[in-house]
């Protein structure tokens, strides 16, 4: 009998949400380092699984194009597609900009970040940490994900820009609402960007010390349309990304022994956790994506002209060729994608950006409230099903309730 090829994976569904390293595991031995997938929709796709292939076509923008106008199933794809947010047509966004117009524009998003001063970035991030644990540390218990994680990087974020602190919750919702890419997630994206416009018209009127106001004031020839654009992509980047590295941080230091002295005050071990989470936890799983620009072969497989290719972070992170031992603590090992490869890999100042966010964020955590303790069994804890992003839904803890710092003044 001749042999059957295995069916397409659906991407999506509960094992995202309980075991997607065991999922990716079988996805390889049964399709190899790129599989073929489904999205909603039954719209197809491949998940490039191998760490080495997901290197080759981050390092190839020719022939694994960023351009998206080269997907060949766009007349498959009904107006209120749920993922449309996340692979958008025709956005002049640096996300779907290719060659040396996509060279400037990321000049420019990173000269706007690296002119944060890094003092004024984490006192920030420090006074916006002490506002939200002055909300609940008199409770005795929260959920941290829901009080703390998800709220304090846009509220970062959205400073360092120049919005106004109040416009904060909205832009959460917003940003989640398009992230999770089911229901509200085009209206999400139309908040997101009615805000962003705002901010840019309020900017030209009077430009401060601020991201957007530096990112209107370069001289390389964008127009507000790809500025707003461009601060669309790197919130919704920097926001749920941050959180979810806090959160899976924390639950890793709430759950694992190693991590236990940490709580009582250490720092070396918060820098730890957070290096292992990107490695064994990433919140970023699966990023979509790349185009063949042309009929080619990837990982023993024939792909068309035209075809989408995810780029499979998590499952890469994890790929026996590269790490034989997948136990192993990975110390100061870097080597990680999940910040991605290659010319549209995450900004290395967004990435400092995020790291002082949520570094900040645990440490503070940790000094305020210093005997915090995980509040169920740590196989209770459950993830969000999204196959985009990994983050925790909940993380109750319990601890000494303690007075607010603005009541100790």
């Amino acid at each position: 009998m001749p042999h059957s090829e295995p069916r397409p994976v659906p991407l999506g569904g509960p094992r995202f949400q309980t075991d997607p390293t065991e999922l990716y595991r079988q996805m390889r031995r049964e399709h190899g380092a790129v599989a073929p997938v489904v999205l909603d929709g039954d719209v197809p796709a491949w998940l490039v699984l191998g760490y080495r292939e997901l290197h080759q076509v981050t390092s190839d923008p020719v022939l694994f194009s960023r351009d998206s106008d080269l997907w060949n199933q766009w007349d498959r794809i009904p107006a209120d597609w749920p993922l449309l947010p996340m692979i958008g047509r025709k956005q002049p966004s640096i996300l779907y900009t290719v060659g040396e117009r996509h060279r400037e524009r990321a000049d420019v998003v990173s000269g706007a970040l690296e002119a944060i001063d890094p003092f004024v970035l984490r006192a920030r991030a420090e006074r916006f940490a002490d506002e939200l644990i002055d909300a609940l540390c008199g409770k005795g218990s929260c959920d941290i994900i829901a009080e703390y994680a998800m709220l304090l990087p846009v509220r970062v974020l959205a400073s360092v820009y120049g919005f106004a602190d109040e416009q904060g919750p909205g832009l959460v919702k917003a940003m989640n609402d398009m992230i999770n890419g089911q229901e509200g997630a085009l209206e999400g994206q139309r908040h997101l960007g009615e805000s962003m416009f705002g901010l840019l018209a309020a900017k030209a009127e009077a430009p401060g010390d601020d991201v957007a106001s530096r990112m209107l004031a370069n001289t390389a020839g964008f127009t507000v349309e790809e500025v707003a654009q461009d601060l669309m992509v790197m919130m919704a980047a920097g926001h749920q990304p941050t959180a979810d590295w806090i959160g899976n941080s924390l639950r890793l230091m709430l759950t694992d022994d190693r991590f236990a002295a940490s709580l009582s005050g250490g720092r070396h071990s918060v820098g730890e956790a957070m290096n292992e989470v990107l490695w064994e936890d990433t919140p970023t799983q699966n990023v979509a994506g790349r185009w063949a620009s042309r009929d080619t072969h990837l990982g023993g497989r024939r792909i068309g002209g035209g075809d989408l290719l995810l780029l499979g972070l998590a499952a890469a992170n994890s790929d026996p060729h590269v790490r034989a031992d997948s136990g192993a603590l990975t110390g100061g090992n870097n080597a990680y994608l999940s910040f991605g490869h290659g010319e549209h890999r995450c900004p290395f100042p967004a990435q400092e950006v995020a790291e002082t966010i949520a570094r900040t964020g645990i440490e503070v955590l940790l000094d305020r409230l210093p005997d915090v303790d995980l509040a169920v069994a740590p196989e209770s804890l459950a993830r969000r099903a999204s196959p985009w992003l990994r983050g925790l839904t909940a993380l109750p803890v319990t601890y000494t309730p303690t007075p607010a710092l603005g009541a100790l003044g």
